[in-house]
């Protein structure tokens, strides 16, 4: 391994002659490194594969070693030899030869090649001081803003801005792959296929805990932006922190031999809830958990078994990975912040937002109307899901044309006040209980004599003891599958929606 990894380059005598490293600022690198490996290639040219995958041009320090290596991946890409002699030719052709050093500096490469395990070892510690020159201008720049106090952003905003900078320089390899060819996406979908094949009901993403949902679905996936709506009262957001409890308390997590973790099952979830409080949404949960009356736990009206209940669901739900960011009023650029900073210190799978109306824009276009700020948010949080390559549901109200139908049912149409929901969403589902409108559609109480009355009462409770207790999620779109409506068991006692009690093994409607 080279000695010195801050190496300058004029103590360094492996540096390239003339302007290519001249007047820069000593920053971390070592150019024996980068000779090294950039030797080793043109000596062999089957050994830049060992280290294609993550070494890019800009990673050199030196703008000569830049230049040689961009060659030498540009005809090795091709299948086309990479020798001194070639790369003479080419760069003579082009009128560059001079400035990489000429034919001594292209021999004198060969001549410091390195062997072996150096070339991957050498090429990793090459990418690694490039990260660190990245932290470094990272840091110089924000230095120089908030010290100066120039631009439009203020504190906060350059604070997001280079979270945002330093995310992408952490995950420059993983998000930045670029183009993929078709062999390996179809691979990619194989092992999809087959890890759907493997497991229990045949989900291929993150199960949700509601079996139909997730067979019309096949569960959560990755990149996709799920939009929940529903009229108030339908239960957009009960559904949501079931489904965030369901994969949360079904995580399973392990740690590979790097030291870094992977979940293999469920979920870590991240849950952006804007209009509950933290311990409103945790209420809810332990509710569910624990199969206690959320009232009675409000009113502090529990009995001892009830109490024990939900004091042993406490004692499990403190160890699931389920986090709340409760901020009123926060931006899209803010939630996207939180959200990376939460995958890189917890890790997460989920992300949920309650509700997207309450995400506001990043107000650098003035005098936008609403329509347009809902659409920057929708479009940031589809952008998300595919930076975190996560699936992050979003919950959305309706506009009150629903209640001026007879059939309330909602539409895609009730989206289209909401600018570009429908357009970026993989999937739109409506959440809908007919049993809420049946309710409100009681007459009163008839007199004995009120025959009339006795049966329009009748009628209306035969209606409700239909509906009661069932909900309907509409899947208004998707993308990669079918639409239809699935049947839900709702109950009010414990804000719990659940898979309905059916005798046919399929009870999605079509």
């Amino acid at each position: 391994m080279a000695d010195s990894t801050f190496s300058t380059p004029s103590a360094s005598p492996s540096a390239p002659a003339g302007p290519a490293v001249a007047g820069q600022k000593a920053l971390p690198h070592n150019l024996s490194a980068e000779l090294g490996v950039l030797g080793a290639i043109i000596y062999d040219n089957n050994l830049y594969w060992r280290v294609a995958e993550f070494l890019r041009p800009e990673d050199f320090y030196a703008p000569a070693h830049q230049r040689i290596y961009q060659k030498l991946q540009a005809r090795i890409s091709r299948s086309s030899a990479a020798d001194p002699v070639v790369l003479m030719e080419a760069f003579e052709a082009d009128g560059d030869l001079a400035e990489i050093g000429g034919p001594a500096y292209l021999a004198r490469l060969i001549e410091k090649a390195a062997f072996g395990p150096e070339v991957y070892d050498y090429a990793k510690l090459i990418h690694d001081l490039s990260i660190r020159r990245g932290l470094v201008d990272i840091g110089a720049e924000l230095t120089s803003r908030a010290t100066k106090g120039e631009g439009e952003l203020i504190g906060q905003g350059l604070i997001e801005e280079t979270e945002k900078r330093l995310y992408s320089l952490a995950e420059r390899d993983a998000s930045g792959k670029g183009w993929v060819d078709f062999r390996n996406a179809l691979a990619g979908a194989l092992k999809s296929t087959e890890a759907a094949q493997n497991r229990d009901g045949q989900v291929s993403g993150i199960a949700t805990g509601f079996k139909l949902l997730d067979l019309k679905v096949g569960g959560l996936h990755k990149s996709d932006l799920l939009i929940l709506a529903g009229r108030p009262s339908m239960g957009k957001t009960a559904l949501a922190t079931n489904i965030a409890f369901n994969t949360a308390r079904n995580c399973v997590r392990e740690t590979l031999a790097d030291g870094s973790r992977v979940t293999t099952h469920g979920a870590v979830v991240g849950f952006f809830s804007l209009e509950m409080s933290s311990e409103q949404l945790a209420a809810r949960v332990l509710a569910d958990a624990a199969s206690v009356s959320s009232s009675k736990m409000r009113q502090g009206d529990l009995e001892k078994v009830e109490y024990i209940q939900m004091r042993d669901a406490a004692v499990l739900l403190e160890r699931i990975p389920l986090y709340i960011d409760d901020t009123g009023g926060i931006s899209i650029s803010q939630l996207s912040a939180r959200a990376r900073r939460l995958q890189r210190e917890k890790g997460l799978d989920l992300l949920i937002v309650d509700y997207l109306q309450l995400v506001t824009g990043s107000g650098t276009r003035k005098n936008d109307n609403r329509v347009n700020e809902v659409s920057e948010v929708t479009q940031g949080l589809k952008a998300l899901a595919k930076e975190l390559s996560i699936p992050v549901i979003a919950l959305s109200q309706l506009s009150r044309q629903v209640e001026q139908r007879e059939d309330k049912r909602p539409q895609l149409s009730d989206l289209r006040e909401s600018g570009s929901i429908e357009q970026d969403a993989d999937i739109v589902m409506f959440v809908y209980r007919e049993e809420y409108y049946v309710e409100r559609l009681k007459p009163g109480d008839p007199d004995e004599s009120d025959e009339m009355g006795k049966k329009k009462f009748s009628d209306w409770q035969k209606r409700r003891d239909q509906v009661a207790g069932k909900a309907e999620l509409i899947i208004a779109k998707q993308r990669h599958g079918p639409v239809g409506t699935i049947d839900l068991a709702f109950d009010s006692k414990y804000t719990r929606f659940g898979d309905l009690e059916i005798h046919h093994p399929d009870h999605q409607r079509e």
